[in-house]
């Protein structure tokens, strides 16, 4: 059972009030139902503009900001996307709405198979999960039009910036886990790299290597 059209209305609402303004990013956010990919206790708050706790010690971003990254993209129909961090599932199903193509990253499997399961009960054919150090990208399906990073990095990471296609755009939280991180855009051009400052952020850390659970 989805959201009520009251619930919806107040979602979008929410959405804009933060500043989510692309008609796209509204369009693709308003078709993908949040509650599919918050489980147990904290499915009653899956309409809320908050994160909520997810398994492995992660959590599912705030709404608002999800699609606050998204927009950061620009994504184009064509495009083929990177996502590092699985988690839920929910960001990449979002970009799965808006790109010809997604792959999503996550160095926990049992994410990975739980996003790969509501993937599938929502016939999202374009999105691609898999396990793996999403800190070094996936070189065997390089190179991609956009970048989505969604833990917090010192620095936007080498190896994923070098799979980022010229023209493309990198988006990514930078800074030290344990204090206030901005939201990074990266743009790729033949000249080098432009950085635009975008947000104050607060995300996991991104770590290399598989979990312990894998």
């Amino acid at each position: 059972m989805g959201p009520t059209p009251e619930t919806t209305m107040q979602f979008l609402y929410a959405l804009r009030s933060k500043g989510v303004t692309d008609a796209r990013v509204l369009s693709a956010m308003e078709e993908i139902d949040r509650g599919p990919f918050v489980r147990g206790l904290f499915a009653e708050r899956a309409y809320e503009d908050m994160p909520l706790p997810i398994n492995c010690g992660q959590t599912i971003s705030q709404p608002s900001v999800v699609g606050l990254m998204t927009q950061a993209l620009q994504i184009n129909p064509r495009d083929k996307v990177l996502e590092v961090g699985t988690g839920s599932g929910y960001q990449a199903a979002i970009l799965s709405k808006l790109a010809r193509r997604v792959y999503t990253v996550d160095r926990h499997r049992r994410l990975v198979q739980e996003a790969r399961a509501v993937f599938a009960d929502l016939d999202l054919t374009n999105v691609t999960a898999v396990t793996g150090d999403g800190s070094f990208g996936l070189p065997e399906q390089a190179p991609f039009d956009r970048i989505l990073v969604t833990a917090a990095a010192e620095d936007p990471p080498g190896p994923l910036l070098a799979q980022l296609k010229i023209g493309g755009i990198m988006v990514v939280p930078v800074g030290q886990s344990d204090a206030v991180q901005t939201l990074i855009r990266v743009r790729k051009t033949e000249d080098g790299l432009e950085y635009d400052e975008l947000r104050p952020v607060r995300f996991v850390p991104l770590l290399e290597g598989l979990s312990r659970d894998s």
